[in-house]
């Protein structure tokens, strides 16, 4: 059971990707913050939409 409920999370990368850029109000600031390019950014919060 708790498998299933692990596979219906997002994954933490993206979670700590939404949390930088919510914080910061900035995907590039998120992103030096974090050590990930402002793509990597945009695609985690983008997945995270979807």
């Amino acid at each position: 059971m708790a498998g299933r409920v692990a596979d219906a999370l997002p994954p933490l990368d993206w979670l700590r990707s939404f949390e930088a850029a919510a914080r910061l109000s900035n995907f590039t600031a998120a992103a030096a913050e974090l050590g990930l390019t402002q793509a990597a950014v945009s695609q985690h919060i983008r997945a995270l939409e979807q």
